[in-house]
């Protein structure tokens, strides 16, 4: 491990109404950057700050809530830079890396053929480009369990959809924008959907309900219509 290539000052901190701080980790999204987020949420899960309630990520900060009646807005930023300054960047020589199996077009995937259409590629064209990417898993949010995905290659970055659908189904595999993801749970969503995996991304019953992780790598694998019926059976056993 080596000391952050980064300058943790006064700048990189500012107040988020009275009862918390934004650590700012970065202006854009990148490799180096979700290493300096799961460095700082490495840092804070063994923290002691007394006046600490909890910390949310995003794609490029951290932010910390904290009592106001325990510490001072200036009393926390104080003791936050120490720390930062004094640690280590913590990150997995071989990070994790997921297969998610994918079921691309048809019913599964009613958007493939405009996604195609707009970069004047075939379907299977874009099957091709979205399994050979290696993507990064920068955080977890929107629904319980989604993976907002980064690498997804500018040949089919798509737009968001006019007029998002009322329910996307669990499972779906979407594009929207720079980025793909998953849609975890049954929800509406405006992303475009192109594919769908028979795995269970949030489950509720285990005690990591999450799938995946903010700093997991993704690999997406095409498979047929048999094949996620099948393993569509297997996860409804479990």
């Amino acid at each position: 491990m080596t000391k952050q290539p980064y300058s943790w000052t006064e700048e990189i901190l500012s107040p988020l109404g009275e009862e918390a701080v934004i650590i700012q980790c970065g202006d854009q999204l990148s490799d180096a950057v979700q290493r300096r987020v799961m460095s700082v949420c490495a840092l804070l899960e063994k923290s002691t700050l007394p006046a600490m309630i909890e910390w949310v990520t995003s794609y490029t900060s951290v932010t910390v809530f904290y009592d106001p009646f325990i510490s001072s807005y200036p009393q926390l930023c104080k003791i936050l830079l120490q720390q930062l300054n004094q640690m280590k960047e913590s990150v997995q020589d071989k990070p994790r890396t997921v297969t998610i199996p994918v079921c691309y077009g048809g019913e599964w995937g009613p958007d493939l053929d405009y996604v195609a259409s707009e970069h004047g590629l075939t379907a299977e064209d874009v099957i091709a480009i979205h399994t050979s990417g290696d993507y990064l898993v920068h955080m977890i949010g929107f629904a319980p369990g989604f993976p907002y995905l980064g690498g997804l290659s500018e040949q089919i970055a798509t737009p968001r959809r006019a007029t998002p659908r009322l329910r996307v189904e669990a499972g779906t595999v979407g594009i929207g924008g720079k980025q793909t993801g998953i849609y975890p749970v049954d929800t509406p969503g405006g992303w475009q959907c192109i594919g769908q995996t028979p795995l269970r991304l949030f489950r509720p019953e285990e005690n990591v309900p999450s799938l995946l992780a903010a700093g997991d790598r993704v690999r997406f694998k095409q498979i047929t219509m048999q094949d996620y019926l099948a393993l569509k059976r297997k996860e409804g056993e479990r």
